[in-house]
């Protein structure tokens, strides 16, 4: 039977953008399956009482500058050169998961991933106005509008609470966050850590 790696994510995040950059790669190398599982994560914070690390850590000298520098390393690391902050954060990120459980339910998640981590970290689009969704969409070849009306569907909304609450559920305090089984992981900086004991 194929391991499975669960991949616990949300777009608003920039480190679920890198590590989705190198997971799959390292994942494939292992024969081992990724399987994404979208989730809000202001939702998470909200049940877990965290906080953005912009919040949590604000107040404490060097903190964030140093986050800065790790990430960095971790781009170049990866030669993840068309990583670009975006200029919108933090962007509502609601649409962006609804429309991840529709593209989930009509088998089209994988490319629906690409456009949407393309549009947000790479583009630096405002993946909160529904405009820009259906065009970002649009240009990636996916149904925009189709999107856009199916993430209003009630199932829709309800399968994204209803992930959101299965990850909280299963110890999820922030993202990107992965599981092996019952065994959970957090952070881009713990991908190798995870691969190591496959």
């Amino acid at each position: 039977m194929t391991q499975t790696i669960d991949f616990i994510f949300d777009f608003g995040s920039p480190n679920a953008y890198l590590a989705w950059k190198v997971l799959p790669n390292m994942a494939a190398q292992k024969g081992v399956v990724v399987n994404y599982i979208p989730c809000l994560l202001g939702g998470i914070f909200k049940a877990t009482n965290n906080q953005p690390p912009m919040i949590a850590y604000g107040a404490v000298s060097g903190k964030l500058e140093y986050q800065r520098i790790e990430m960095n390393r971790f781009i170049a690391k990866y030669g993840l050169s068309k990583f670009r902050f975006n200029p919108h954060f933090p962007v509502n990120t609601l649409l962006l998961m609804r429309g991840a459980c529709a593209a989930a339910a009509s088998d089209t998640l994988d490319a629906y991933i690409e456009a949407a981590m393309a549009a947000m970290w790479e583009d630096g689009l405002n993946m909160s106005d529904p405009d820009v969704f259906v065009s970002a969409m649009n240009a990636a070849g996916l149904e925009g509008s189709t999107l856009l009306t199916e993430a209003q569907n009630p199932s829709i909304k309800a399968r994204l609470l209803e992930n959101t609450n299965a990850a909280v559920s299963r110890g999820i305090f922030g993202i990107p966050s992965y599981f092996v089984g019952d065994e959970m992981w957090f952070g881009k900086d713990r991908i190798r850590d995870l691969m190591q004991t496959l």
